[in-house]
Order: structure tokens, then C-alpha cells, then sequence
């Protein structure tokens, strides 16, 4: 019997918003079957609803022909169903054995726990994966990239396994990284799992599935054979308008002023000696590989991380940037890599997590709110940036992924800041969403910001900044202007650490 998963006339509804509208389609054993869509489109809600997080506002799913109703993720798991975030849902404080075989871990008589055998399945499964961690370690002492390994490892382990779900899952990994989880994702596909991987990246796309399931402003599009749709026709269908060359389209600064920052000798215990100018009106971009100390540099400039040497000068003046909030006081401000343990605030709403960054401009001298003052910044924020919420009171962590990227942008720009520093401010977002955030890069610019752009996409670093600086262990070795940057040249500074061109 052909196993397969089956939607039926799917409706979500939240209060205000319309999440899904009757999706139906299938999906196969032994196929990976892409979801594609703007964010927003429905996609993370449709996983949610598979899992038991959600209950559908009506319609029903079936696997293998059997209606099937979750009321949490851990009875969809019991019955086989395992879906990957792209936040991480693990235990920082317990090890890589522990997370793997959280709440199944293997017994010694009397109930005691094997961690010994723990541990040796859970190498046995480090080993699929190829990666260089140990079982024993404990998951806050690894990277970002190892701990979203961890979580994927987790749901491998499983027996029982029919369906897993991948939402975003390389978003924080390197080419290396990916390349195992891709060995895995074709392990799983021989073994006749029905896989659904939810992905921006074409490439990606492209090398690892089978099909493509389009969506739409909360409605089912097509499935479509990947091979046989270009992406201009996937980008169409999912947007319902031709995108273009988005960077030639955009409203660039064209009057580029004075040195606003400089950056001497600036060093932390993370990142080497390192030195740059940023410019009035400039979007500058930094390109590196993963690990290049791009994030850290930019940490130490902030105060997030301590300075170990050198000076920052904003205007002509030495700042000191003790701490992040000094950092904003005297005007430079970070949107962070992680939007969920750096940037949003789960908890709280939009309007919250907008003026959390106001809070003693907000308030009087006794501590009282301007709760009207509040109003208007959060109303502000969510018009100029076109936050899709129902209302300034929806916690945020109910918003698609770049809506929350929208908030946080909108929280630091309240303060009025000379520096914006993005660091993969479009991670995780889809591809009309993008353009949408390019443009509000460049009037960033127009506006006399200075822009700093760390991003891992090449296109994305070559198509918005005006100069590009590389880095590579953990030290700046090139700058390229807008002109003369090409892929090859970024690409030979940030691996040898000087261009050789073919």
C-alpha cells in the first residue's frame, strides 16, 4: 500500500487573520516535499497543525489513509510525527545524549539510568551525522549550528518515525553542515519517511527535493516536480507577481558623506585586532565564512563583549561602549543573528517588544509609563515597517518570522540611531518578504544611516553594499567596492585570504 500524508480542506483561523484557507494535498513516502511561500503564507502553521501545537478551525489530515488528532507535539511524536523548528527546542543545560533520548533514556535494573549506553547510541548516530561533538558535551557549550544538529539527531533517533518535518533547518549552518544533514534528509527519503522541509534558499530546494507544494496568503498553490519549474515560475506562484532583478529595482542612496564611524585596533577575546571606516548614507557590507568573526567584531564594537584593545570614534569623537546599552546611548544599535535568544521577546506583544528599547524615555522620573506615548511608537513602528499583526497587543511570537524581524527593526530605530548594524537580517525570510527589507536598508541609508550588513548570502552582501569588507580568522583581509566585488574575488579572500582570480 502506497503510505502517504494527506490534508483535507485545512482552515485556520486567529483572531483578526485567516492563517489557512482550506489547504488539501498529499504527500509521499520516499519523496521530500518542499513548502514554498512568502512568510506568512501558512506554512509553519500547516507543521503546527500536523503536531498537535495547533487545532484546525476545521478540515481534517490523515496518514496512510487514518484520521489522525493531536492535542499536543508529544502525541504527534508518539505516533511518528517529528517536526524541526527553526528555533531550537532543546535543553541547553542537559548533554547531546541526554536531549537525543530525553524522556526515553535507557535503564539498568531497578529504573537506574545507563547514561554508558546513552551515550553509545548516541555516538552511533554522531557518527551518521559526521559531526565532530561529543555525546557527554553539554548542549550550551556547542554553536548554534551544532545545537539545531542536536535537535535533528533527536528526531532521527526515533523508531517509530514515519513523518519528519524540516522548518528551516540550515538556516544557521555551514556548507559542511548541511551537506550532512542533506546525507541524513537522503537516508531517511531511501528508508521511506514522508519528509517535508520548509526552505527559502532555492539551491537548496533544488538539491534535496523531489516536489514543491506552493503557498499563497494562506492557501494552497501547487505541487510542482522541482526539476521541471524554474525558480522565476516557484518565485511567481508563491508572490503572484515577477520579482525581477530586485537589486536593480532598488531606490539606492546615491550621495554617500563623511566618515561617521572608525574602528581602531578594536579587539575582544573573540575576534583579532581589526580596523574600518563606515560612512555617512553607506550600507558596508561584511562577507566571510562561517566562523570568520564577523558577529564577534561587530559584539565588541557594541560593548556586547568586552574590549580587549583599540577605540571607537563616532564623529569625530572616542565613544566608550561598555555594555549594548551604552552602545545605544551613544547611537549604534545591533539586530541580532538569533531572533529567539537575542531578539524577540516571546512573552510580550508587539507593541512591547517595540518600545522595550524606550523604556526611560517612556517613563517619568518615578517610573510611571507614558502608556499614549507607548501607543503612538508602537503604531509608528507597525506602519512604517508594515508589521502584519492583527493588533499591537498579539505576542509577537505568533507573527511569521519576518514579521518579527520587522518589530525588532522597529524597536532600535525608535532610538534614532546613527549606527545600524544587521547581522543576517534576512534569515529565515522568504523571497518577496526581501525585497521588502532591501528597500528599507537602502532608505536607512538615503536617511544618513550608517548601515553595516552581515550577511552569508552572496547575492544579498554584492546587491546592497556600497563597499564589501571579508573577513577570515577572525581578521579583516580585504575590502572590495560595490564595482569591482565578484563572487570569486569575495569568495578567494574569505578561503585564502587574498584574491586569485581564474
Amino acid at each position: 500500500m502506497e503510505r502517504y500524508l494527506e490534508f483535507q480542506g485545512i482552515s485556520k483561523y486567529f483572531p483578526g487573520v485567516k492563517a489557512l484557507d482550506n489547504i488539501s494535498f498529499k504527500a509521499y513516502a520516499g519523496e521530500v516535499l518542499a513548502f514554498l511561500g512568502e512568510n506568512g503564507a501558512g506554512k509553519s502553521t500547516l507543521l503546527k497543525i500536523l503536531n498537535g501545537d495547533y487545532q484546525p478551525t476545521s478540515g481534517k489530515y490523515l496518514l496512510n489513509g487514518e484520521e489522525k488528532h493531536f492535542s499536543s507535539p508529544h502525541e504527534a511524536i508518539e505516533d511518528g510525527i517529528s517536526v524541526i523548528y527553526q528555533e531550537r527546542q532543546i535543553l541547553l543545560e542537559l548533554s547531546v545524549a541526554e536531549n537525543i533520548y530525553l524522556g526515553r533514556m535507557p535503564s539498568k535494573r531497578f529504573g537506574i539510568i545507563d547514561i554508558r549506553k546513552a551515550n553509545a547510541d548516541a555516538q552511533k548516530i554522531i557518527d551518521d551525522f559526521g559531526l565532530p561533538i561529543r555525546p557527554d558535551t553539554k548542549v550550551k557549550d556547542l554553536s548554534i549550528a551544532y545545537q539545531q544538529m542536536v535537535e535533528i539527531m533527536k528526531a532521527y533517533s526515533r523508531d517509530n518515525l514515519k513523518v519528519i518535518c524540516f522548518d528551516e533547518p540550515t538556516a544557521s549552518l555551514s556548507d559542511a553542515e548541511i551537506a550532512a544533514l542533506f546525507k541524513v534528509i537522503r537516508k531517511l527519503r531511501e528508508e521511506g519517511k514522508i519528509i517535508l522541509y520548509v526552505s527559502h534558499r532555492m539551491n537548496e530546494i533544488r538539491e534535496i527535493t523531489d516536489k514543491v507544494a506552493i503557498f499563497k496568503d494562506g492557501r494552497y498553490v501547487d505541487t510542482v516536480v522541482t526539476g521541471e519549474v524554474s525558480e522565476a515560475e516557484m518565485i511567481r506562484m508563491m508572490v503572484g507577481r515577477d520579482l525581477g532583478d530586485i537589486y536593480k529595482e532598488l531606490d539606492r542612496n546615491k550621495e554617500i558623506g563623511e566618515v561617521l564611524l572608525e574602528v581602531k585596533d578594536v579587539s575582544s577575546d573573540y575576534v583579532k585586532k581589526n580596523s574600518f571606516v563606515l560612512h555617512k548614507g553607506e550600507v558596508l557590507g561584511f562577507s566571510g565564512l562561517v566562523g570568520a568573526g564577523r558577529t564577534e567584531l561587530m559584539r565588541a564594537v557594541i560593548g556586547a563583549d568586552k574590549q580587549k584593545s583599540g577605540e571607537v570614534i563616532l564623529e569625530n569623537r572616542k565613544i566608550e561602549n561598555k555594555s549594548p546599552h551604552d552602545a545605544q546611548k551613544n547611537g549604534i544599535v545591533l539586530v541580532p543573528e538569533d531572533r529567539k535568544l537575542q531578539g524577540i521577546l516571546a512573552n510580550l506583544s508587539v507593541a512591547d517588544n517595540i518600545n522595550i528599547s524606550m523604556l526611560d524615555e517612556n517613563s517619568n522620573q518615578f517610573g510611571v509609563m507614558n502608556t499614549a506615548k507607548e501607543k503612538e511608537i508602537a503604531a509608528k513602528g507597525i506602519r512604517e515597517f508594515n508589521i502584519r499583526t492583527p493588533s499591537p497587543d498579539k505576542k509577537i511570537v505568533e507573527l511569521s518570522g519576518g514579521n518579527q524581524q520587522k518589530c525588532i527593526v522597529a524597536r532600535w530605530l525608535s532610538t534614532s540611531p546613527k549606527v545600524l548594524i544587521m547581522d543576517e537580517p534576512t534569515k529565515g525570510i522568504d523571497v518577496g518578504a526581501k525585497a521588502e527589507f532591501y528597500q528599507m536598508i537602502c532608505n536607512f541609508a538615503k536617511q544618513g544611516m550608517g548601515v553595516i550588513l552581515i550577511s552569508s548570502e552572496m547575492p544579498e552582501v554584492m546587491g546592497l553594499s556600497d563597499r564589501i569588507i571579508v573577513m577570515k580568522g577572525l581578521s579583516i583581509v580585504g575590502e572590495l567596492s560595490r564595482e569591482e566585488a565578484t563572487e570569486s574575488k569575495i569568495l578567494s579572500l574569505g578561503m585564502l585570504g587574498e584574491v586569485k582570480e581564474a
